[in-house]
């Protein structure tokens, strides 16, 4: 079990993928979300985009967490409390793209896909809430897949979950699986929290005085 009675964990995101990651991981958490205007934030390099993003929202976590007295009950506490932020973006024919905003940008978004491949970067953000240190990083991986049909793009329309991941980039979906060719670089990084990364950046928060 990663996770002791003397470590707490915040996960500051409301992804879905990266519930399941953290929880893969051993570690068991809380959970708070930013609720930031990401679109705010903007910068020319991917990698720096989504480590501002993480940045941003570990900002307003705290802040939420001040306002709620959850803040005061870490301080007054033994315990060493990590919160968890992150941020992806997809990268495609050097263009940055987040999530789609409209049916007709995701359709164009999905159907790139079947002509080249897509860069997913993605950023981790460890902070010690009690000590205000900050511990961060970004991964990459590339996506390479076959023919998406018509018929699949508009059923990932239709369901919708496209419009809430970065690029409409759905890997682990059952119409996308099968039709993914290579991934180069790990799954979970595609998915938005790459394992290794996150934990290389927590054994550092932890070994900190």
């Amino acid at each position: 079990m990663a996770a002791s009675s003397a470590l707490r964990v915040i996960l500051g995101s409301s992804s879905a993928s990266r519930r399941l990651i953290l929880s893969e991981m051993g570690y068991q958490f809380t959970l708070l979300s930013a609720d930031i205007d990401e679109k705010e934030i903007r910068k020319e390099k991917p990698e720096e985009l989504v480590v501002a993003l993480a940045h941003a929202k570990a900002d307003a976590i705290l802040e939420k967490m001040k306002n709620n007295g959850m803040m005061k009950e870490i301080l007054d506490s033994q315990d060493t409390t990590l919160m968890i932020t992150a941020d992806q973006v997809v990268v495609h024919d050097g263009v940055i793209r987040e999530k789609p905003s409209s049916p007709e940008e995701a359709r164009g978004f999905i159907k790139g896909y079947s002509e080249s491949h897509a860069a997913t970067i993605g950023s981790v953000l460890v902070t010690n809430v009690k000590t205000g240190a900050r511990r961060e990083g970004w991964d990459k991986a590339e996506v390479y897949f076959h023919k998406i049909p018509d018929e699949v793009v508009e059923s990932l329309i239709e369901e919708g979950n496209v419009f809430y991941v970065a690029g409409g980039l759905l890997v682990e979906h059952p119409l996308t699986s099968p039709l993914v060719e290579a991934i180069v670089g790990t799954i979970d990084s595609v998915m938005g929290l790459p394992k290794a990364l996150t934990e290389k950046l927590i054994k550092e928060s932890l070994s900190e005085p």
